[in-house]
């Protein structure tokens, strides 16, 4: 099952979409949000699976579907939690600030606690106030949970996810390094991040197995790919793991977002691996690829975002055709 909130209000209006994405049908009469529905999903679940059910058969009113007038699945959630699951994106970020990486990162999961009071759609543009402040998008996959208990299991975490979609974790590199040394974690070094047109049911997707999505997390820089990383190889927390993290000391509520932090693949050598021009599978931000650059040819040669970039951010499946839709954000002055 696909679900999608078109643009209108703070939190959107609920709709079906189809399996192709060409189609949506109005769901507004089983929840006006998909909010509403996540706070009462075990009431409302079968009857939008069975709307969607109708709506691919032909038996309900359907209209045409635009990515443009998504607004993300969730305009704004409770909570945003932003995991590190690929840990060698950590490791190749932190040595891109000279940070050595503790051996803890392997075995404890990295998270830190996002603005989740309002969320770009899949095509607004990334408002970028100073580019001397290193914007920087970050490819990810995500889940929306249902309530989740203080202390829940690894597996009671897997069951109450309800939704899987892609993110874009907007970063600002520049200005990291100074609020990590405060010793109290990310704030205006993450702006608003944004998220697919479509959300999807785990049971939908065929590459997902344990807490992971298995698929080429496609990401393209001004019509150029730039990575093409698996989403479901080097992940070394799988999404389980990840919530159970987040709930050790909390509940959380129906609703929250939880994001795998950006895809990152290995080399076959073990190593950063190579841009896509080069037979590798690249990168999902420029903070890698301007590592790998530094530790390679001794300096970043590629610039960090600037005005007039287009972000491209997609998944498909075997047959090449989308699944959750793409986020495409252009980079505009604040």
């Amino acid at each position: 099952m696909k679900l999608a909130s078109l643009r209108g209000g703070r939190d959107g209006r609920l709709v079906v979409v189809s399996n192709d994405l060409a189609w949506f049908t109005d769901a507004s009469h089983i929840a006006p949000t998909l909010q509403h529905a996540l706070d009462h999903w075990w009431r409302m679940e079968p009857d939008l699976r069975g709307l969607a059910e109708s709506l691919e058969h032909g038996a309900v009113p359907k209209e045409r579907f635009h990515e443009h007038a998504a607004a993300s699945p969730l305009p704004r959630a409770y909570q945003w939690a932003d995991g590190s699951a690929y840990v060698n994106h950590v490791e190749l970020v932190r040595k891109a600030r000279g940070a050595e990486m503790p051996e803890s990162f392997w075995t404890d999961p990295l998270m830190y606690q996002g603005g989740s009071d309002g969320f770009l759609g899949p095509r607004d543009p990334i408002p970028l106030a100073d580019e001397a402040w290193g914007g920087d998008m970050e490819a990810e996959i995500a889940v929306i949970t249902g309530d989740v208990p203080q202390g829940a299991s690894r597996e009671e975490a897997l069951a109450a996810i309800r939704l899987v979609l892609l993110c874009n974790d907007v970063s600002l590199r520049n200005l990291i390094p100074n609020e990590l040394a405060k010793g109290f974690g990310f704030f205006q070094a993450k702006p608003a991040s944004a998220f697919s047109p479509v959300a999807v049911t785990p049971d939908s997707l065929p590459g997902w197995k344990d807490g992971r999505l298995s698929g080429k997390l496609e990401v393209e820089l001004n019509g150029k790919p730039l990575g093409e990383a698996d989403a479901g190889v080097d992940m070394t927390f799988d999404f389980g793991t990840l919530i159970a993290h987040a709930a050790k000391t909390r509940s959380l509520s129906a609703g929250t977002i939880i994001g795998s932090g950006t895809v990152s693949n290995r080399g076959p050598d073990g190593g950063p691996g190579k841009p896509v021009s080069q037979g590798g599978v690249g990168y999902s931000c420029l903070a890698e690829l301007r590592t790998v650059e530094t530790l390679l040819e001794g300096a970043a040669k590629t610039p960090f975002l600037k005005h007039g970039d287009v972000v491209r951010i997609e998944m498909r499946d075997a047959k090449r055709h989308t699944i959750f839709g793409a986020i495409e954000q252009e980079v505009r002055p604040a």
